[in-house]
């Protein structure tokens, strides 16, 4: 039952008495719009943050992988670090690469 007006920045409403109006400035009603983009931007801008926050979540490695483990992308082969010695440590290079 409130009718405003605009163009004079007013707001009519019935009341116990009478019409109530309620007035306001030029300034007061800058500052409540600026506020109001401000609040507009920022919710759109955390709904941006979200949607991105849920396609990053979807890339990531599961939970119980741990780093620690190693599984390497292609077959291996060992090589000795001292072929004189047969029971040295071995290295572990790629099958398609040349021992020496």
């Amino acid at each position: 039952m409130v009718v405003p007006n605009y163009t004079y920045l007013k707001l009519e409403m019935p009341g116990p008495d009478g019409v109530i109006m309620i007035e306001s400035m030029y300034k007061h009603a800058y500052d409540c719009d600026v506020e109001c983009i401000e609040y507009t931007e920022a919710l759109v801008e955390a709904e941006t943050l979200i949607v991105d926050l849920d396609r990053l979540g979807s890339h990531l490695p599961e939970p119980k992988h741990r780093a620690r483990t190693f599984e390497p992308a292609e077959a291996i082969k060992l090589v000795p670090v001292d072929p004189a010695c047969p029971n040295d440590r071995a290295l572990r290079i790629s099958a398609t690469l040349d021992i020496k």
